[in-house]
């Protein structure tokens, strides 16, 4: 009897659920997708019928609006805190692209199906999801801004309320987006992270494509058992649902069959700045040119096998998190740059379409095209593995003067552990002088971003004074850590034009004036003399320059500002 009140609850339940709580995507059409305002009411309905979810205001976007984030929590326990002890969490980010919205309405039925105990699992999970991260583009609804993209009739824009891309804001943090989402990724702490996205590019067989996070920045006890295990099993269960996939194809030509190289995922995108604290994160990329109705299915069941093989792997996921950090300790080397290593690869059985050539009804010059009445299948090289260009080792600490709030509040809110100094100290640390970088041309979402930067290390006593903050290394946030104060990785704080102040001299001097101090020094200081003589013996360029020697020998006196001009005002303890 009590079995059969049982299923006649479950049954009565689901029913329920499936007549009530229908998405707007599913009313519609199958090339529909939901409102902003229908997406809010339909959680805050879900809410009030189910006790298992909760729909909460966290953040903001910059035009104001609030953030919501969405948690199926099966647990009479609501504390996450100690949730985490023993339960694992999915975080799903959706809309960060509003033109690419399958995931927002895959995400709606799939919190509706776990309340409804729909999905069969043991329950060892908490999911929590972001219902729409960029709200202010989710609002900005039209039907051309995706030239290339089959469906939905209308959908939102990619850049938000300051027309920034919130895809490339995880690290600099210009927009209340993204401080927004760094609370609520640290409120969370996932072990699987998912951010649905819908593809570019070339045409070819698949519905799904994924972007696995870049291995060697996950680190090599996550890396291999997510590529290996965990995301080959994801796959594989994916098949099984109807849908084989691919890595997002990035190609380096005109066609996907000459291969093509994983996606380098740096910590300015959703799942660079997950791996940072050894997350298992995937950005899906379901094709733009496949109908809707199958690519948002598609979206649905990528996240239900990775829900379904957390549930039965996550006291192993969390135990590697833990062994994982253990490659990061003070006086290992770290890789600070990457490069994709052309001499390993894995070959894969493709499924493309041929591409072809005709003339361009246009400019009747050559233009690509495939035909997709001529499939093939053709094995392909992928190139999965990095090589560093770089090492930093890693110091016992940082040392962050306070005037460097920014940093400070960075670290602050992306839960950095800092113990600020109690008293005015002398501490010997290793310094950085910036010995070279290129900016690129032109702005790049806000920023002259800088790249290929270069440091000169010493050893020196510096003052600190009284609430400097000294990091250690020795926390969860430890690659955050290092890839936000190492001047050369690729998405340093240095290279977000953090520092930029230290680039430009603050006082000058008048040759005039300076000829009759210059001459006193030269007759003072024999060491100075001897370079001199020495540069303008090996550089007859220079010897030939009157302004360029009067320069030297300031840039080489106690003059100038040798502290400051490119000095990089973050130390490491060693």
């Amino acid at each position: 009897m009590k079995l059969n009140a049982f299923l006649c609850t479950f049954i009565s339940c689901w029913c329920f659920a499936q007549t009530h709580f229908k998405t707007p995507f599913e009313k519609g059409n199958g090339n529909q997708t939901v409102t902003y305002e229908e997406m809010n009411a339909y959680y805050q309905d879900l809410a009030k019928n189910f006790s298992t979810i909760q729909y909460l205001k966290k953040g903001e976007d910059d035009n104001g609006k609030p953030m919501y984030v969405v948690v199926y929590n099966p647990f009479p326990e609501k504390d996450l805190d100690q949730l985490r002890k023993e339960k694992a969490v999915l975080f799903i980010n959706n809309g960060i692209h509003p033109g690419e919205p399958d995931g927002i309405d895959a995400t709606m039925m799939l919190m509706r199906d776990l309340a409804a105990k729909k999905i069969k699992t043991t329950q060892n999970f908490i999911v929590a999801a972001i219902s729409a991260y960029n709200v202010s583009g989710m609002l900005n609804r039209g039907s051309f801004s995706r030239a290339n993209q089959n469906g939905p009739e209308q959908y939102g824009f990619r850049g938000n309320a300051r027309n920034y891309d919130l895809n490339r804001d995880f690290i600099k943090a210009d927009t209340k987006n993204a401080r927004s989402f760094q609370e609520i990724y640290q409120w969370l702490k996932p072990d699987v992270f998912i951010d649905n996205h819908v593809s570019n590019g070339a045409d070819y067989q698949y519905t799904f494509t994924y972007i696995s996070t870049f291995k060697e920045r996950l680190g090599n006890v996550l890396g291999t058992y997510f590529y290996n295990h965990f995301q080959a099993e994801n796959l594989e269960d994916l098949k099984k649902a109807g849908y084989e996939s691919t890595p997002y194809v990035n190609i380096h030509g005109d066609v996907p069959e000459i291969g093509f190289a994983a996606f380098e995922d740096s910590p300015r995108y959703s799942t660079g700045y997950a791996s940072l604290f050894n997350a298992l994160a995937t950005m899906p990329e379901t094709h733009m040119l496949k109908p809707y109705d199958r690519r948002v299915d598609a979206t649905y069941q990528y996240m239900l096998v990775n829900l379904q093989n957390l549930d039965k792997e996550y006291k192993k996921i969390k135990q590697l998190r833990i062994e994982n950090l253990k490659q990061y300790r003070a006086g290992k080397q770290y890789g600070i740059r990457w490069k994709i290593d052309s001499a390993k690869y894995t070959t894969m059985d493709f499924k493309g379409y041929e591409g072809k050539y005709k003339p361009s009804e246009i400019s009747g010059k050559p233009r690509l095209y495939y035909d997709r009445k001529k499939p093939f299948i053709k094995k392909i090289k992928l190139f999965t593995t990095a090589v560093p260009t770089g090492y930093v080792t890693i110091p016992e600490y940082y040392v962050i003067p306070k005037s460097q709030d920014k940093v400070i509040e960075e670290f602050k809110r992306n839960g950095i552990r800092m113990q600020p100094l109690m008293r005015d100290s002398t501490i010997q640390v290793e310094s950085y002088a910036i010995s070279d970088f290129k900016t690129v041309k032109n702005p790049y979402e806000g920023h002259y971003l800088h790249y290929e930067t270069t440091v000169n290390a010493s050893k020196k006593s510096m003052a600190f004074t009284a609430g400097d903050y000294l990091v250690p290394v020795n926390q969860e946030g430890v690659k955050y850590i290092i890839e936000t104060l190492e001047p050369s990785a690729l998405d340093s704080f240095f290279n977000w034009n953090f520092f930029d102040g230290i680039l430009a001299q603050k006082e000058y001097y008048s040759a005039y004036i300076f000829e009759d101090t210059a001459a006193e020094l030269l007759k003072k200081d024999k060491d100075l003399k001897q370079r001199f003589e020495a540069k303008k013996s090996a550089d007859k360029q220079f010897a030939d320059d009157g302004t360029a020697q009067l320069d030297w020998i300031y840039r080489n006196s106690p003059y100038f500002e040798h502290s400051t001009f490119r000095q990089y005002p973050v130390y490491r303890i060693l």
